[in-house]
This record gives structure tokens, sequence and C-alpha cells, in this order.
């Protein structure tokens, strides 16, 4: 059997939902002892066990409802008292929810596209490249990541996006930064920046909402010029701007998640 928790990194990676359960401490006669684990998906299935009857199943509806919130708990049971098990011990469960690892979209495997993914891969991003461009993806540095050599609005419509998806927007094209933006700005992200000058990103929120591409709410919402401001200049710097950036939003996501 797997490792537990190795079967929880394995779940992050897919990006599905569950919750890591562990008991935490016990005493008198119990089920099973301190250290035993389980994990609980999204439909309340299991993988381990914490010990059966009536603690698993009070254990597992409360980690389906702690993933819907994202927030860890721990639990205490008297169990004759709480749950009419005649062991008629006591055992604390900490229950985790597995929170995905976040999926980053990065439109543009040029020279910054290419240094973003190697900075957002060292910070637990799960890095998808997106670009159409013939040969873009020979270089060997490629292949630890997923690669998508097709056309951008292609790819949009077969991709899954969540309220844990990134999406970063370094085309060639300023033209296609614009049209990709038009129609990815409304699925599911945690975060969506797109690179541009502010005379470009001005005249595009003008025209956006001259043509009712998106509303002003929307648009304040994206980051152009993307990226933590500084004195960037070259690719690699700019990529780094832009890593920073990732690493405040998610921080500030999960700390308004405890």
């Amino acid at each position: 059997m797997q490792s537990i928790f190795s079967k929880a990194e394995e779940l992050k990676n897919e990006q599905k939902q569950a919750a890591l359960c562990i008991v935490v401490d016990t005493k008198g006669s119990t089920p099973r002892k301190q250290g035993a684990k389980m994990i609980v998906f999204h439909d309340g299935t299991i993988y381990g066990t914490i010990g059966g009857g009536s603690i698993e199943k009070e254990v597992a509806e409360k980690a389906v409802e702690l993933m819907a919130s994202g927030k860890p708990a721990k639990f205490s049971f008297k169990l004759e008292e709480d749950l009419g098990m005649h062991c008629g011990g006591y055992a604390e469960v900490y229950i985790e929810p597995l929170n995905p690892n976040q999926k980053l979209f990065i439109f543009g495997a040029g020279h910054i596209g290419k240094a973003l993914a190697g900075f957002a891969r060292e910070l637990d991003f799960a890095v998808t490249l997106i670009d159409p461009r013939e040969g873009i993806f020979a270089d060997k540095t490629f292949s630890s990541y997923n690669c998508i050599n097709k056309d951008y609005f292609k790819a949009i419509e077969e991709a899954v996006f969540n309220d844990f998806t990134y999406i970063v927007i370094v085309t060639p094209k300023h033209s296609f930064d614009e049209e990709i933006l038009a129609k990815i700005a409304r699925k599911s992200h945690a975060y969506l920046g797109m690179i541009g000058s502010l005379r470009k990103v001005d005249l595009l929120k003008k025209r956006f909402l001259k043509e009712k591409i998106l509303t002003k709410k929307e648009l304040e919402k994206i980051d152009m010029p993307i990226g933590i401001k500084f004195l960037a200049e070259s690719p690699q710097e700019i990529a780094v701007s832009i890593a920073a950036k990732l690493i405040d939003v998610r921080n500030t996501l999960n700390k308004s998640n405890y």
C-alpha cells in the first residue's frame, strides 16, 4: 500500500481535493492509537484508516466540511459519550485539508516565460507553458514542465481552470496578450497578470471598457503591468518580479484561509 504521505503529495499534484486526518492523542481503549492516519476524499471515501466505526465516519464528515474552507482543525471525541462506541476511550484527531498545488499557466515560452517557469517550479507551482511557435520547446530545459505547443485559444478551450489557478500572459505580441486576456479573464483563477507598458495597459483598459469586453471592476483585478514594481530590465529580472507577485498573492490567500 502506498504511504499516506506519498498519496497526499500525489493528490495535490493531481489537483484533487482531500484531507489528511491524524490521531494525535488517545487515552484508554481506542480502535487505533496516536499516529494512525487516513486520507478523506471529497466524496467522503477514505484511504487508510483511523480505526473504523463511528469515529471514522464522524471524522470523514468533518474532513469534507473543512475542505470547503481549506482550514485545518483538531477535534476531541469521548468515544462512548459522543459516539456511542463501547470501547469508551478518548481520542483527538487533527484534520488538514490538502490544498492542491497551484496550477500556473504561462502563455508565452520566450525568455521571460522560460525564466519564470524555472523560478515557479522551485516555488512548488505546477507549471504549464503554452506557445504555438514551431520548435519553441526544443530546448531540453523544457522537459521538466508540461508544455503545450498549440494555438493559444485552442489550449484555453482544453484547459481546466479553478480557484487555485494562476495565469501569466507574456507572449511575443501585445495583440496576442490582449486577445488571450479577453478570452480568459472571466475563467476561475487565483491570479491573472499580463505584461505591458503603462501606456499599452492604459490603452487596453480604455478599449476594453469602450467595447464592453470587460468591466472596470474586472479590469482592476488584473495585475498589469505585471509583477512587483521595481526597476527590472532583463528577462530574468522581470521574471523575478512576476515570481515575487505570485508569492505575495499565494501567501496572502493562504493567510486568509487560516
